[in-house]
């Protein structure tokens, strides 16, 4: 995070927090999504279980309706019909021998079997005065409709309904029975559709069955216990919908509907994911709308900040040329933002102070170089004829000091000179001389003059055997930007190693010529400051304080001032090129003098 821009910052907080916000949003929209998609889906099964229990119970109804005008047709009024004619009639019902399939029956006051359409062993003559349903029945006088029951004498679930037989007067005559096998008969739907998952059950809550499982000649399957099946514990908690999950794990939406008439409850219940599946199919439209919306915000942001921030783009670009390599001209736009605005000003009001600075150090440097230049020059030769014996043979210790401060003054004497050049060449005062020069030639010419240099350091020159390229140079310049390169070399190549020198085509219409070594290198947070004046990346050495500071800056300058270019970089040691043009061949005699003044 430490290496990105402000602008890439902003951005990148920006989106970030935009991503957030729309995350949010989509899990928020995907809930309550699937809320209502829960909502409906409980609402539907509220709907199918309860048109389940209708169907029931019109079945029921019409069933019973059928069995009171049957049970009409068995009283003259005053009493039961003669036996002969009620077989007679219980022989003729067969519409509502399809409502009752196991069988209809006559019975008198007592609850007696004394009639019956379809023959079963023994229950002519049997009474079923201790049924519950018979019993109420003939307390309530009302038609009836028992509980599931196992048939006495059949042993098949059954479903008995009961219509009184009055006379005319309201007295009790009998019953006329109907008899339905629960194990068989369409009046409770097998399953809710052909889809497997979803469950269906008939509950009865009186006697704690299940309705749908009654087999033949097996007892009544009684429902789980408590804990067994959650899904019927909700069921019979007395919440007639909501979400349950089972045993497994698996959650359902469930709804139930109670059927009065015959104490029956319908259970109807389907996995959660029917709800999850189209809701995300739904959900999906909207995230890849909101994924495009926020590619949309994000690259709205970007180009936004962008352009918010480019005035201090181009601030810091013009502060990083100033630092790397001295320059000082431009000034940044105050335009923009307040905030930018305020900031351009400050920064413009700095370049122009330290223009003023610059152009004062300048005047002064200069001035200084000169006004020194006359008395050192005289020094210097005061100190040459001192050293040459002209005024007689000095002591050994005043020999000694003299030749101390002739060193110093020489030193001295190339300082300002290189102050001077340098000065010149940024000035653009220094003439250049362009001509075509052979780089061999030039390479050779720069190590024999370096030798002696190289011989004192025990570093030996190699010039490289390449190729004699021509380009167009001041030879006395190119000379001394050789020179520069070459002695810094020396001095920070180890002992007993080399330094190479050699030309190559650098890029089209270039000729590099690269001078190497086989040191460290210059440290990485120097390299910017490489060529600038008076910086020198071993300050604290002894091999630092043998230069002024000015060298590289200076080759840099003449490079500029031949149309060229200078650089370094590390290969296994430290590595100086400069670039000038390449010498075409048309024009290799050409050349000229050109001075820039």
């Amino acid at each position: 995070m430490k290496s990105l821009s402000l602008g890439t910052r902003i951005a990148l907080i920006t989106m970030l927090t935009s991503a957030i916000t729309v995350l949010i949003l989509l899990g928020t929209a995907y809930n309550e999504l699937l809320r209502d998609f829960e909502r409906v889906l409980s609402q539907k099964q509220l709907i199918e279980t309860r048109s389940l229990a209708d169907e029931v119970n019109r079945s029921l109804e019409a069933r019973m309706t059928a069995l009171q005008a049957f049970a009409t047709t068995l009283t003259d009024g005053e009493k039961l019909i003669a036996q002969r004619r009620m077989n007679n009639l219980l022989g003729r019902q067969s519409s509502l021998s399809n409502y009752f399939q196991e069988g209809l029956t006559v019975m008198d006051a007592d609850a007696v079997a004394i009639a019956e359409n379809i023959f079963v062993p023994g229950r002519i003559g049997t009474s079923y005065a201790d049924r519950s349903h018979f019993r109420r029945a003939m307390t309530k006088r009302e038609p009836v409709i028992s509980s599931p029951i196992i048939g006495r004498k059949t042993g098949l679930p059954l479903l008995s309904f009961l219509a009184p037989i009055e006379s005319d007067d309201g007295d009790l005559l009998g019953f006329a029975g109907g008899i339905v096998n629960l194990e068989k008969s369409e009046l409770i739907p097998p399953s809710a559709g052909n889809d497997r998952n979803i469950l269906f059950k008939v509950l009865d809550t009186e006697r704690f069955i299940q309705v749908d499982s009654l087999k033949s000649n097996a007892p009544m399957p009684e429902l789980p216990a408590p804990g067994e099946n959650l899904i019927v514990d909700a069921a019979l908690s007395g919440v007639t919908s909501g979400v349950v999950t089972d045993g497994d794990g698996q959650k359902w939406i469930y709804a139930t509907e109670h059927l009065q008439r015959v104490g029956w409850m319908f259970l109807r219940a389907v996995p959660y994911e029917t709800a999850t599946r189209p809701a995300w199919a739904s959900f999906r439209k909207f995230l890849l709308i909101s994924i495009f919306a926020t590619l949309l915000l994000a690259a709205a942001a970007l180009a936004l900040t962008r352009a918010a921030t480019r005035p201090l783009e181009r601030m810091s670009k013009k502060i990083r040329s100033m630092t790397r390599d001295g320059s000082i001209s431009g000034r940044v736009s105050e335009s923009g933002p307040p905030e930018v605005r305020n900031l351009a000003i400050a920064f413009n009001t700095l370049m122009k102070e330290r223009e003023g600075l610059d152009r004062l150090k300048d005047e002064f440097v200069s001035t200084v170089s000169h006004e020194l230049r006359t008395p050192l020059t005289s020094v210097n030769g005061s100190l040459q004829l001192l050293r040459s014996g002209a005024a007689g043979e000095l002591p050994t210790r005043a020999q000694a000091m003299v030749d101390v401060a002739f060193r110093n003054s020489e030193q001295l004497q190339h300082l300002i000179t290189d102050l001077l050049d340098f000065n010149k060449a940024v000035a653009g005062r220094m003439p250049v001389y362009l001509e075509e020069v052979s780089a061999q030639k030039a390479i050779n010419g720069a190590c024999e003059g370096n030798s002696a240099m190289a011989k004192h350091y025990q570093v030996p020159l190699k010039p490289d055997g390449s190729g004699d390229h021509r380009l167009i140079a001041d030879p006395v310049r190119l000379r001394q930007i050789l020179d520069n390169f070459i002695s810094n070399a020396i001095k920070f190549s180890p002992v007993g190693g080399s330094v190479r020198i050699w030309s190559a085509t650098s890029q089209e219409g270039q000729i590099r010529i690269t001078v190497a070594d086989e040191g460290d290198g210059v440290p990485e947070t120097f390299e910017a400051r490489l060529f600038q004046r008076f910086e020198q990346a071993e300050s604290g050495t002894d091999r630092a304080k043998a230069g002024t500071g000015l060298g590289l800056a200076i080759t840099r300058e003449l490079a500029r001032l031949m149309g060229g270019e200078v650089g370094y970089y590390y290969d296994n040691g430290a590595h100086f090129w400069v670039e000038l043009p390449e010498s075409m061949p048309k024009n290799s005699k050409a050349g000229g003098e050109h001075e820039n003044a």
